[in-house]
């Protein structure tokens, strides 16, 4: 079972939701249970997440950014307002992912960005999709070759639905990365690249626990990228497997 406190929801799940009820969303996470939040969109959302995160006893230690394509500074202002350790850059092009020079600049991008984010005293990390695993040069998988060429300073957060997606066997490729592996994004599904496709975690074909034993240190984040159904059921539904906790009265 995963303990709450390791345990967060990455809010692209529930973007539909913001735009209806931003603050009734939040609180409606925090009613299920979750206790931390993987915002995206940091700068545009910043005052709303400064005044519902405290209000609703939910803390964000991770968010997505795109530090490798948009102007860094007002990324780390808003990271540092809202109590965020570490901006994880979700997304690059898949083109650049066809050769290992063009992976390597990809790494530099990212060890530059984690000097700069050190002096605001912020962590920089990587997210993957499936390409940067269907992408293998030399028999090995592209986002293999970014890691060997990734300072210590930059950490990981291993979509492992997206992994499995891409071919990797993803406990095996969570034992290789090791401890820089800070997160995971924990979702289910097909299997496949319809996102419509994805269901509550556990409801899937997804070897979710094996996943979960070869990271026992990273923190949990929830994420479904589209779901067919109401999508606060598959939040809660999430929550339930994963803690073991049932629906609060």
């Amino acid at each position: 079972m995963v303990a709450v406190d390791h345990l967060s929801l990455q809010l692209y799940t529930v973007r539909g939701k913001l735009d209806e009820d931003f603050d009734g969303t939040l609180a409606r996470i925090a009613e299920i249970g979750y206790t931390k939040v993987e915002p995206f969109g940091v700068t545009a959302y910043a005052d709303r997440l400064a005044d519902a995160l405290p209000k609703h006893g939910l803390s964000a230690p991770t968010t997505h950014a795109g530090l490798l394509r948009d102007e860094a500074g007002p990324i780390y202002a808003a990271a540092k307002r809202l109590g965020i350790s570490t901006v994880i850059d979700p997304h690059t092009d898949p083109a650049r992912w066809q050769t290992a020079d063009d992976i390597k600049v990809i790494a530099d991008g990212l060890n530059k960005a984690a000097i700069e984010a050190a002096d605001h005293g912020i962590t920089v990390g990587y997210h993957n999709h499936q390409f940067e695993l269907e992408s293998k040069i030399g028999g090995v998988h592209g986002l293999e070759i970014l890691v060997d060429n990734l300072s210590d300073d930059v950490i990981l957060e291993v979509d492992t639905y997206w992994a499995a997606v891409g071919g990797a066997d993803v406990p095996a490729l969570l034992g290789k990365f090791g401890d820089r592996v800070k997160a995971i994004h924990v979702k289910d599904g097909d299997g496949t690249l319809n996102n419509k496709a994805q269901v509550a975690v556990g409801d899937g074909v997804i070897a979710v626990r094996d996943i979960l034993a070869a990271a026992p240190n990273a923190l949990r984040v929830v994420e479904l990228d589209d779901f067919t159904g109401e999508i606060m059921d598959a939040v809660q539904g999430s929550y339930t497997f994963l803690t073991g906790e049932g629906a609060p009265a």
